[in-house]
C-alpha cells in the first residue's frame, strides 16, 4: 500500500460504495420523445470516484434473454450531462440487471454527477411487451485532499 491507496488499482483504502438504482412500472414509462433519469449519484465537493459497473432491466428480457434489443429505447450513461463514450446510444441489453456485468474504471472528478438516462425515440411498449425498465449504477468515491487542500490550484 503506498499513501493509503491499493497497490493494484490505486483507490485510496477508505473509499466508499455507491449503488443507486431505480424500477420503472406502467405509468411511469416514458413516452415516445421523453427521457427519464433512471440512476444518478452525485459526488460531493472534495470528492472524486470511479464509476465500475451499470446494469438494465426490462421485464421482457427477464423472462427471456432473447430479448435483449430494445430498438427505439435508447440507454446511456451521462456525467455532467454529457454522453460517456462508448455508452451513449445503446439500444440493446448489454449489462443485464442480475447477472455479472462487465465492469470498467470511468473517472469521475470533484461535484461530478453521473446518470444512466433512457430515452423514448420511438418504443411501442405494447409490442415488445415490455412493462417495466430500470438502471442501475455502482462504483466507488473518496475524499481527495488535492480539492479541499488551502492554497492548491487545481487547474496548474
Amino acid at each position: 500500500m503506498v499513501n493509503g491507496c491499493c497497490d493494484i488499482c490505486g483507490i485510496p483504502v477508505d473509499a466508499e460504495h455507491f449503488d443507486a438504482s431505480r424500477i420503472l412500472g406502467n405509468g411511469e414509462l416514458p413516452r415516445r420523445g421523453e427521457r427519464v433519469v433512471l440512476a444518478s449519484f452525485e459526488l460531493h465537493p472534495q470528492y472524486c470516484g470511479v464509476l465500475t459497473c451499470f446494469s438494465q432491466f426490462t421485464n421482457a428480457y427477464a423472462l427471456d434473454n432473447s430479448r435483449v434489443l430494445t430498438p427505439g429505447l435508447e440507454w446511456s450513461i451521462q456525467r455532467n450531462g454529457q454522453p460517456i463514450f462508448p455508452y451513449q446510444k445503446m439500444e440493446s441489453i448489454l449489462n443485464p440487471w442480475g447477472y455479472g456485468s462487465y465492469g470498467f474504471r470511468i473517472r469521475l472528478d470533484q461535484n461530478a454527477r453521473v446518470e444512466f438516462v433512457v430515452q423514448n425515440r420511438n418504443f411501442d411498449w405494447d409490442a415488445h411487451q415490455v412493462e417495466s425498465i430500470g438502471g442501475r449504477l455502482i462504483g466507488r468515491y473518496w475524499y481527495n485532499a488535492v480539492y479541499g487542500a488551502e492554497g492548491n490550484d487545481v487547474h496548474s
